[in-house]
Order: structure tokens, then sequence, then C-alpha cells
């Protein structure tokens, strides 16, 4: 299993230096965000193409649509996981396709422990290699810039930083990629089609679980005995960064344990905008 790492350039600041000699005070340098990079636009007729390949899928079983990306856009394919349940069933499907797809996490820094232990328990499970993809700063430098947590601040930009720019990095290298979203976890979701355009990254996105509900997600999880995250059994239905996350009350929709006492409910991967 490999981890993706960014190497460290040091940063030298004139400002930070009297004689010759480095101050002994730390210097970072502020986060600026990167320019919008230029995505791929289909034309009309993949549009089409997309669109009938999506609807003539509906029907289809998870597998069946796993196998469809795998002939159409293997080995410029690949899929982000954040070890959701949705997540963990495709990766199990996948395993016995394609076990060579480039499956990835955005490891932001601030995942929790119990996550990055189903990685490696996803990874020796299956025989899978899950590459660890994180941010060009580490979290001590990116708190640095930022005056601290920039999660309790600014938590869009926290997730911009520390996800999107990530994942534009990776996918800029794919032609499609596989989403574990489900229609009916949120209003951003509930028109995603089984195959289509994304707009935002400039590829497929293939959603092969879109159709289904969380109730036979995890009777698949039970009956095959999938490995999962430990937390869903302590209160958390989804799981993101632990410092934005906590666990929800009989009653709530499964995602309000997510950037609790904000108006965000998304962290971007799946929105448009």
């Amino acid at each position: 299993m490999s981890i993706a790492t960014m190497s460290q350039k040091p940063h030298h600041c004139s400002g930070c230096s009297a004689s010759g000699k480095d101050s002994p005070h730390s210097h970072t340098p502020a986060i600026t965000a990167p320019p919008k990079p230029q995505v791929r636009e289909p034309d009309a007729e993949e549009l089409e193409w997309l669109q009938q390949q999506s609807l003539a899928l509906e029907d289809a079983s998870p597998e069946e649509i796993l196998t469809w990306a795998v002939e159409k856009y293997h080995p410029k394919l690949t899929m982000a996981t954040a070890f959701g349940p949705e997540g963990c069933l495709i990766l199990s499907m996948l395993a016995k396709i394609e076990p060579e797809v480039y499956i990835f996490n955005l490891d932001t820094g601030y995942q929790f422990q119990e996550t990055l232990d189903l990685r490696d328990r996803m990874a020796a499970h299956y025989g899978m290699e899950i590459v660890l993809e994180q941010p060009e700063l580490p979290v001590e430098q990116f708190e640095a810039a930022n005056g601290g947590p920039m999660y309790q601040s600014e938590p869009d930009q926290c997730c911009f930083h520390r996800k999107i720019v990530v994942l534009r990095r990776v996918l800029a290298e794919y032609d499609a990629w596989f989403s574990g979203i489900r229609r009916d976890q949120s209003p951003y979701r509930a028109n995603a089609p089984i195959v289509g355009w994304d707009k935002k990254f400039g590829l497929v996105k293939i959603s092969p679980l879109a159709n289904w509900t969380k109730e036979r997600v995890w009777k698949r999880i039970v009956d095959e005995k999938v490995p999962y995250n430990p937390l869903h059994d302590q209160g958390y239905p989804s799981v993101g960064c632990q410092p934005c996350t906590r666990p929800v009350a009989a009653g709530e929709h499964e995602r309000a344990g997510r950037w609790t006492g904000t108006a965000k409910t998304e962290c971007g991967l799946h929105t448009a905008d």
C-alpha cells in the first residue's frame, strides 16, 4: 500500500532574516486559492449518449453498472472514497470485477482514526491498493497560515483547500470516476443520474447506488460481511472529518451530524458550484 505525499519546499521570507540568519520564529505563507482549472466540456452528442446510457442502466444492478464502466473507461477510471457504507460496498464489488481501478481517499488530516484504520482493513481484506491523497500543506502549516483551524471560521474554504483542490489534481488524470452517492441522501443528490457529466471536474461521473436506499445498502453489507466504519454503530450514520461530525439523535436525518450549527450540508464534491 502506498500513501501519496507531497514534498515540502522550505519557505524563505526576507522579513524573517536578519544579517543573513534565519529568525527563530517560523513563517508560513498565506493560503491563496489556486486558479480554477480549465475542465473539458462535452459536446451535445456525448451528453446525449451519456443520458441514454444512464437511462439504460437505471434498472441494472450495481455490479452491472460497474462492469459497464470498467469496459468503457478502465484504466482511465477512478474512485474517491471516504469509506462510507456505500463506498465500502462498491469497493467490495470492484474487488471482484476489476481490483486495479485506482482507489483513493482524500486525506484531509482531520479524519477519524477509525476511518484511517478502516482503509487499512479494506485494503488487506480485498487485496486492493487504496491511496491516501493529501493536500500540499500538512495540517500544522495550513492552520498556521490561516490563524487557526479554518473549519471553525470558514468551513467551505476548509473543504475547498483540503478536498476540492486535491480532488481536482487527481481527477485531471482520468476520464471517469465512481461516486457512492444516493438520491435520498440530500436535495443536492436527489436527481443524480446513474451516469452523467460532472461539470465541476470535467469528466464522466458514475453512481452505481444512486437509486438504492440506506436500508438496501446496509442489508447487503451485513449479508456479505463487508467491513465498515465502527463509528456507524456509535450513532454516526455519515462520517466526515472529526471536527465537523457528530452523532445524530433519534429521528434526525442521516447527514444532520455534518457541520452542525452552520447552513453547510455538503463538502462540495457533489455540488455543481
